[in-house]
């Protein structure tokens, strides 16, 4: 409803309860309407103006004034007071003293009365929850059972291998390692239980199928260097397999093991220790030499990202206890390490005008090595509908929050003055989500400049196929008119973003 015809409405409701009201307090009266009605007129007439200014002023009529039970009874009690107030006060100044009280408070009582309850219907009405069932946020477990259904099934786990396993960890563990592989992919098989490169680079035999490490990834000081070396010893499609405590899996033994009032003391300073200080380049050497680099706590979404770095695809995950157990294959040589580190700044490629890469500076809102597993995201969970990967654990729970109130793209200001963006326009995207779009669509893209705000927040279109049809429609219109296509567009996309509560997942 536009904004000019919510007002007529109100405004015409106001006038008739004000008027209904009059009249039910004059009927009361034991003269009755014939009596009152005349010698009252002066006052409702005076009520009624004053009534109407005062609640355009106090923001009673009005749309988007009135959004809750809190906002109906703070501004209808307000402005009903001032405005029978001022009358009241005017009439005696008037020396105009020959009204009925019941008429007059009476008035004002029953029109409030109407107006509050009314209100309170409408708000029920237009805020009427749609009763479906709730998304569910699944823990990381549940994710993770999610994403490899029966992949072991058709692997009839080697019961003399499990015991081999249990030689170097837990029965529950060595049940999961063997249920990952069949006895071909174990006809070259190394177990080991080591945090060293030197051991892997030193086995017996120059490749194997299968390498099995037994001591976690926690626990390996090099552990992209190690990474690095295992890939240079097994065949091609040869497997890794491996496990590591992830944060939320180490959250958890940590809230079990101590009383909740522990727990929430020790929680700040263990996050300190244990996740700043060895990130920071100042910090990070002087941690590794006190600790000597022992049992980091890693993300899923890192201990993922730093195998697919070394050159491994994950094949499947699966949980042993608090142990992330992983099988990973080898595809390709490893790709250079990220040297410089991880600070909350940070640039990513992206594909701007005419197809050429240039770096979007943004806050970091996802762990250590995730941009090496987008593409294995993507394979789970596909794309949200607002064009985000879905049940994406990649993103941290800071990041969650500065993607919401839009911190994250805040850095991107130093490309719009660089000339890279504009404040308008498409997303830039990387390789990967850029290979996603149809072909005729991605040689349209690259003809014009991304922008910082793009037209989802203006369309909300749900679907990778209903984002690429909302950008062809942006497109179309920018070449009619640029400026006027902009401007229309930004002022959706503001509507959207504070009045429907369009966000960034």
């Amino acid at each position: 409803m536009k904004r000019g015809k919510f007002r007529v409405i109100t405004l015409t409701s106001d006038i008739l309860i004000l008027t209904a009201s009059y009249i039910f307090m004059s009927m009361l009266k034991p003269a009755g309407l014939k009596a009152y009605i005349p010698s009252h007129i002066t006052f409702f007439v005076l009520l009624a103006f004053l009534w109407i200014i005062v609640s355009f002023a106090g923001g009673k009529i009005g749309r988007g004034r009135i959004i809750n039970l809190r906002t109906l009874f703070s501004r209808v009690l307000a402005a009903n007071l001032i405005a029978t107030s001022v009358a009241a006060l005017l009439l005696f100044a008037l020396r105009d003293l020959g009204y009925s009280r019941q008429v007059v408070f009476g008035t004002a009582l029953t029109a409030t009365f109407l107006e509050l309850t009314l209100g309170s219907l409408y708000l029920a009405f237009r805020k009427a929850p749609l009763i479906t069932p709730a998304e569910i946020k699944l823990s990381e477990r549940e994710l993770v059972a999610r994403s490899h259904p029966g992949d072991a099934s058709e692997i009839i786990p080697d019961p003399s291998l499990t015991v081999r396993l249990q030689e170097g960890c837990s029965r529950v563990r060595a049940e999961a390692f063997s249920s990952l592989i069949n006895r071909e992919d174990a006809a070259q098989l190394a177990i080991v239980s080591t945090g060293e490169a030197f051991n892997i680079q030193n086995l017996e035999h120059s490749n194997y199928t299968c390498i099995i490490n037994l001591k976690p990834m926690n626990s390996i000081r090099k552990l992209d260097r190690f990474l690095d070396t295992v890939n240079s010893r097994l065949v091609d499609d040869g497997l890794f397999l491996c496990s590591v405590e992830t944060l939320e899996q180490r959250v958890q033994r940590l809230k079990e093991k101590f009383s909740p009032v522990v727990w929430y003391l020790i929680m700040v300073p263990d996050f300190i220790i244990n996740r700043v200080i060895p990130r920071m380049k100042l910090t990070g050497g002087l941690w590794e030499f006190v600790t000597g680099g022992a049992n980091p706590p890693f993300s899923r979404a890192e201990a993922l990202g730093r195998l697919s770095r070394a050159g491994f695809a994950i094949k499947q995950e699966k949980f042993a206890g608090n142990m992330l157990c992983i099988k990973a294959e080898r595809r390709s040589a490893p790709v250079p390490a990220n040297e410089n580190g991880y600070g909350m700044i940070i640039s990513l490629p992206r594909i701007g005008r005419d197809g050429k890469t240039f770096k979007v500076y943004k806050l970091r809102t996802m762990h250590p090595y995730s941009e090496y597993i987008q593409d294995y995201v993507y394979g789970l969970y596909s794309i949200a509908d607002g064009g985000k990967m879905k049940h994406d654990f990649r993103v941290t729970v800071w990041g969650r929050f500065a993607r919401q109130v839009w911190l994250d793209e805040l850095p991107m200001i130093v490309n719009i003055l660089k000339g890279d963006i504009k404040l308008f326009g498409v997303r830039p995207l990387s390789n990967h989500y850029f290979g996603l779009y149809d072909d005729d669509i991605r040689d349209r893209r690259i003809q014009y400049k991304p922008g910082l705000l793009p037209p989802y927040y203006a369309d909300l279109p749900t679907g990778l196929d209903a984002i690429q049809l909302s950008e062809l429609r942006y497109f179309d219109s920018w070449d009619r008119n640029p400026l006027g296509t902009d401007i229309r567009y930004f002022a959706r996309s503001m509507y959207n973003i504070f009045f429907r509560n369009a966000r960034s997942a």
